[in-house]
């Protein structure tokens, strides 16, 4: 072993020390894996404990959305997306899009709203009772 370096496992590689994290329990003060396997590690762990998902799984529901974000058909979806209220994942993002609905608060109404406000039907709300509202038809 070169001076200076160390094998990870995990890939099989010798590399040097400024590829490896600092761990102070450990006999030479390095993590026991390289910084690019932890990484590998942490999405696959981030994924399952997050969503319950692989990332096979992961990338089977962006071959099906074929490679695109479902919301702007524009770029590669990055960011899986759930339901903050059942957990349930919908699919995956793009970071802008993934971002957009969550600042809408997963509120399909709001959704719409918006929509309505960028086709040019601007919001007039109905009173219909105090601090009611109703969209008009």
């Amino acid at each position: 072993m070169p001076p200076g370096h160390k094998h990870c496992r995990t890939c099989g590689e010798t590399k040097p020390h400024s590829e490896w994290t600092r761990n102070s329990s450990a006999s030479d003060g390095l993590a026991t894996l390289c910084k690019a396997c932890k990484a590998v590690k942490g999405r696959q762990h981030h994924l399952k404990r997050n969503y319950g998902l692989t990332e096979a799984e992961r990338d089977a529901m962006i071959a099906a959305q074929r490679g695109l974000c479902v919301i702007c058909l524009a770029v590669p979806p990055v960011h899986v997306d759930h339901c903050h209220k059942t957990g349930r994942v919908r699919g995956v993002l793009c970071f802008n899009c993934n971002s957009a609905i969550g600042k809408l608060g997963d509120d399909p109404d709001a959704v719409r709203r918006a929509a309505a406000y960028l086709e040019g039907n601007s919001w007039k709300p109905i009173l219909v009772a105090p601090g009611v509202y109703q969209l008009p038809s």
